[in-house]
């Protein structure tokens, strides 16, 4: 199934909000990456010269099964066709400059390889969607330990809302926010995200000069 866009959901966890310095936002902030930016467990995160630092950040993803139009959070899941793990690599000083001039956060989000995902579980294989541990390692050390219980907007508001302004088209994919312990990567660093029952991906670091 192709992905024909990525949308996803910043400041979805109040602990990684606080960690940024941001407020608590009153209803989803969506933004895109392109399909471009994908990657698969085990490929490399390429990151750009002089781009300064660069973060990961682990999520859950859902992956939308059938076209997707103003649905009801009541009836959202039953558009889900899968789910998986999700890096939302994030060149944070370039998204820095854009936020304090007020501008898109399109490029430090939406270069090639900062979009890593596992693959993908079919969502009848999940109880619950809002009960799960998320755990990334960098490097064999814990960096990130949260659960999706944490999330301000839960997954089946996020559908519903984004629904409402865009289509979701089948193979389209949701990345629901990530929790704090953000940090940043360099050049040789091995990645291991994980999410309990979902799926589990390792993607290592090169950093171009």
């Amino acid at each position: 199934m192709k992905c024909g866009k990525i949308v996803c959901v910043g400041q979805n966890y109040r602990a990684h909000i606080k960690e940024l310095k941001s407020e608590v936002p009153q209803e989803p902030v969506l933004f895109l990456k392109p399909s471009s930016a994908l990657i698969a467990d085990g490929d490399t995160i390429i990151v750009p010269p002089n781009l300064g630092r660069v973060d990961y950040e682990v999520e859950l993803a859902v992956i939308i099964g059938k076209r997707c139009k103003n649905v009801s959070a009541a009836e959202a899941l039953s558009y889900v066709g899968s789910v998986a793990v999700f890096n939302d690599v994030t060149a944070r000083d370039v998204q820095s400059v854009a936020r304090k001039a007020g501008l898109p956060w399109s490029l430090a989000k939406g270069m090639d390889t900062f979009a890593p995902i596992s693959a993908a579980l079919p969502i009848a294989n999940v109880k619950e969607l809002q009960d799960l541990h998320l755990e990334l390692k960098l490097n064999g050390e814990i960096r990130q330990n949260g659960n999706t219980s944490m999330m301000i907007f839960p997954v089946v508001e996020i559908i519903s809302y984004s629904s409402r302004y865009m289509t979701l088209e089948p193979g389209d994919i949701i990345a629901t926010g990530t929790p704090e312990g953000v940090g940043a990567i360099k050049d040789g660093d091995v990645i291991e995200a994980k999410i309990d029952g979902i799926g589990k991906m390792r993607n290592p670091v090169k950093v171009m000069h």
